[in-house]
């Protein structure tokens, strides 16, 4: 099978496309013919930073696709099914073979583009928000990173929920202006305003009730100094990768929480794996929306990382093999 692949971490340009061997069939698991990739944050920073499970190693966390084996302890799934999946590595590839857990079938004449986009931002944005951050009709959230897969879903999710107001951070005015379609109050260009004192200017200096940060670093700091009084953070990712050195001194004045996230540690479980198919049927249904920014041909999954790390992006960017 064709994969995009690198033999060494780095920037976009170690991504080569090859011809590898295709993966095996686990008795517990499934192989799909891949027909979208949704390249997710963690995608692009473990190639830049991440472990080489394999040589040449395939980067990835989510693709969807139709199933084309099944293992002998498989009884929910069946050859022919559309899938999308999830696991480690291995989704920037023609074909993929995960654990048949860490797979959901997507609903007769749903877009398996829009199906591929969903597992890991929208369930991740909905602990962030409901099991982690405690939301509540009423609350004001902030979502850092609004543009990103994960922000596009928290903002749909939290103004669903009866937010107060919904807040969103993101690169420029235009990315800020797409957004607000999909529930989005206010939006704060952090390339032109503090963010905290935006924030503050926003709400009457009562703060944010629940944050979804996903940037980490600097940023993280100024989600901490945007709580209201019993706010909460949900750190979800490194996805600014710079240190993450922060001050949580003000947290215990204010009766704060920070709770890190990581949606892989839990995403085997009932709860989860429930959670994610309620919101794929929600997304089938028309309730919620996948914003698919920009498509590129596998074999240019270079391109298409370099195109993601520029902040251009609103939404997900999908590989088509």
């Amino acid at each position: 099978m064709k994969a995009a692949v690198y033999y060494e971490n780095g920037g976009p340009e170690v991504l080569r496309y090859e011809d590898v061997p295709d993966p095996e069939l686990h008795r517990k698991g499934i192989v799909i013919r891949v027909e979208a990739v949704s390249i997710e944050g963690g995608d692009t920073l473990n190639r830049y930073r991440g472990t080489l499970v394999t040589r040449p190693h395939v980067v990835g966390y989510q693709a969807a696709g139709e199933v084309v084996a099944v293992g002998e302890e498989v009884d929910n799934i069946r050859i022919g099914d559309k899938v999308v999946t999830t696991g480690g590595f291995g989704s920037h590839a023609e074909l993929r073979a995960v654990p048949a857990r860490t797979a959901w079938v997507i609903p007769p004449g749903m877009d398996v583009r829009k199906a591929a986009a969903i597992p890991v931002p929208f369930g991740t944005a909905d602990d962030c928000l409901f099991e982690f951050g405690r939301m509540k009709k009423g609350d004001i959230v902030l979502v850092q990173a609004g543009a990103s897969g994960v922000g596009v879903a928290a903002i749909q999710l939290a103004a669903r929920a009866g937010a107060a107001m919904v807040l969103a951070t993101a690169s420029s005015d235009e990315r800020l202006e797409r957004l607000k379609p999909l529930g989005l109050t206010h939006g704060i260009n952090y390339q032109a305003d503090d963010v905290v004192e935006q924030v503050m200017r926003l709400t009457d200096k009562k703060g944010c009730d629940v944050i979804v940060d996903s940037v980490g670093g600097p940023t993280l700091q100024s989600s901490i100094l945007s709580l209201a009084y019993r706010g909460r953070v949900s750190m979800v990712g490194q996805a600014g990768r710079e240190p993450m050195k922060v001050d949580v001194g003000t947290m215990m004045g204010g009766n704060r929480s920070l709770s890190g996230v990581f949606l892989g540690a839990e995403i085997t479980t009932d709860r989860v794996h429930d959670n994610i198919q309620r919101l794929i049927e929600e997304v089938a249904r028309g309730e919620l929306q996948v914003v698919i920014d920009r498509t590129f041909p596998l074999s240019e999954a270079a391109e298409a990382h370099r195109y993601i790390e520029s902040r251009q992006a609103v939404g997900r960017v999908l590989l088509i093999p």
